[in-house]
């Protein structure tokens, strides 16, 4: 699975997700910080990839439909910093396939996960 993390979670993230056989990229390491959402999400659109973020203005399911992407999942921590988002990750992945989340936004909080399918 092709993955995108956005700017606003700690590159160790990516690590993670490699040890555990995902193909990822970054936003910091394509040098497209500071990327306005619409133009970052077009070119997340054609590499089709899977995007890990905690921009909670990508969780809004009017402006990007389940269904009609590869997929978002939103890490909401319950506290700012490194390790509450690396742990919070972890957990997810401890549990899920991240291929069970394509086309959906999924929001995961440390009480559990939401998921939006297509309608």
């Amino acid at each position: 699975m092709n993955v995108k993390i956005d700017e606003d979670l700690p590159k160790n993230l990516a690590i993670i997700l490699q040890e555990r056989g995902y193909t990822v990229d970054t936003v910091f390491q394509q040098g497209m910080s500071g990327w306005k959402d619409p133009d970052l999400w077009e070119t997340i659109q054609e590499e089709q990839r899977f995007l890990i973020t905690a921009d909670k203005g990508f969780g809004d399911i009017r402006v990007y439909p389940p269904g009609t992407h590869s997929g978002i999942l939103l890490l909401r921590p319950d506290r700012d910093g490194i390790k509450p988002v690396t742990k919070l990750l972890e957990s997810v992945l401890e549990k899920y396939d991240l291929s069970i989340f394509s086309g959906s936004i999924t929001v995961a909080t440390p009480r559990g996960i939401r998921v939006r399918h297509k309608r």
